[in-house]
């Protein structure tokens, strides 16, 4: 009977031992955990604080039952792995125990760099790292009547957006100048900004850093800035994400330019039968060209399910990304790199096309305004970004232009691309086709 050992128990691990036992029900898989739970989504904790999802039970897939009943996985929770004898060929835990293997998955996800600064150990400075802590924090926010965000990223987006729901004064400090600057436009990020300011009460300090923190009785009172002090109950430190390889390296296994561990497209490892997925790793980027560290649920599953799948005996093969991405409620924000912003930044040539159109029919009262920007090759015409903003649809047209761009369309085809005319789903003239038509007349 052949052994196989996961270590993690986020969306890789999950995927990786269920689909390597799924694939070959002879297979003996052990998925060892430091947490108390697997398979849940990390994604939906800031929609349970805002309340548009009424409890965390809503975010976990299966329960563990499940995994050890149904699945016949070895589930080990709340286990800490020591170290791997790769002479062994076997992972050790604290608990003394020792587990072997003829094949193994490293699915040891991400931590945070945890920033130098004063005080930052105070009881309200907090990091969200798994669900259990959120329900904690959750538990608190009732009484919580002011809070500071610190960066403007994806989950910081989120975060600034759900605590108003809970009558919590929000502030965003973030020393960008617009949100999510890293990969995003000003001008598209503006309907998102205008709501969580407008509708929300949000209170922006951009260009601003985080200096430290001040407290009473070893509890947060205040969030010191470059712009000054922020009086505060808690502070949600949105801090850079970084792989977690100690355990790879110990084994020898090679990292690249991002910090990640480097895997062939079967998700192997330069040592042999060890296999890596989800945010340790790192993939290419399709359109750039370069490695590139995912820290996303969607990308961490289709890993772990394709090393789980490998190592059982398949032989799939994972693709460059291109990178589709969409977050907001009420107001929506997505699209596909490259932004505009990268593109001044790494030099790329590029044209751009834009429209603002709607959702729906005009006289339909489920219309949305719907904001396009694509940006396109001067040359080939081949698009090779876009982004969005506006009501309902932007996560799939988001998806689209992803694999549009994986397809090498040109501005051309989306030009006269064929949409649905439906009053409440579609409007007569699609806004991507609308914005390619613009690129092609500022040609």
């Amino acid at each position: 009977m052949k052994r196989v050992v996961v270590i993690g128990g986020g969306g890789a691990g999950t995927g990786a031992a269920t689909n390597a036992i799924q694939f070959d029900r002879s297979l003996e898989v052990t998925l060892i955990t430091e947490f108390e739970d697997i398979a849940y989504s990390p994604c939906g904790i800031p929609y349970v604080f805002g309340r548009d999802i009424k409890k965390f039970d809503g975010l976990f897939l299966q329960p563990l039952e499940f995994y050890r009943e149904e699945m016949g996985i070895n589930l080990k929770t709340e286990t800490v792995v020591e170290g791997i004898d790769m002479d062994k060929r076997a992972v050790y835990t604290t608990d003394g125990e020792d587990y072997p293997f003829d094949k193994l998955i490293l699915c040891t996800g991400w931590e945070y760099e945890v920033p130098n600064l004063a005080n930052v150990d105070l009881d309200g400075v907090i990091f969200i790292k798994n669900i259990r802590r959120a329900m904690e924090i959750d538990d608190r926010l009732d009484n919580v009547k002011q809070a500071v965000v610190w960066q403007a990223k994806p989950l910081g987006v989120e975060l600034i957006e759900a605590l108003p729901k809970r009558d919590i004064k929000t502030h965003l400090v973030d020393s960008g100048s617009w949100l999510m600057s890293e990969f995003s436009d000003p001008d598209m990020m503006e309907p998102l900004q205008n709501h969580l300011v407008n509708d929300l009460g949000v209170q922006m300090h951009f260009g601003t850093d985080l200096r430290g923190f001040s407290g009473e009785d070893g509890k947060l009172t205040s969030v010191q800035t470059s712009d000054g002090d922020i009086d505060a109950d808690m502070a949600f430190l949105v801090a850079p994400m970084k792989p977690s390889t100690k355990l790879a390296k110990s084994i020898g296994i090679k990292t690249g330019s991002t910090g990640a561990i480097i895997v062939d497209n079967h998700m192997k490892t330069n040592i042999d039968d060890v296999y890596a997925a989800g945010a340790c790793v790192e993939t290419m980027h399709g359109l750039l060209n370069i490695p590139v560290n995912l820290i996303q649920g969607t990308y961490a599953y289709t890993q772990g399910r394709l090393a789980g799948v490998n190592v059982a005996g398949g032989d799939e093969s994972y693709n460059p990304v291109y990178v589709p991405w969409a977050l907001g409620s009420k107001v929506q924000v997505g699209g596909a790199l490259i932004s505009e912003t990268l593109a001044k930044a790494t030099g790329m040539p590029y044209i751009i096309g834009k429209a603002k159109g709607i959702t729906a029919a005009r006289y339909h009262p489920a219309v949305e305004p719907m904001h396009v920007k694509l940006l396109a090759d001067p040359k080939s015409k081949k698009l090779i970004g876009g982004q969005l903003a506006g009501g309902e649809g932007v996560k799939e047209r988001a998806d689209f232009l992803a694999f549009a761009i994986r397809k090498e369309t040109t501005l051309i085809e989306l030009a006269t691309m064929e949409n649905v005319y439906s009053p409440p789903i579609g409007a007569l003239v699609e806004p991507i086709a609308a914005a390619a038509k613009n690129a092609l007349a500022n040609i």
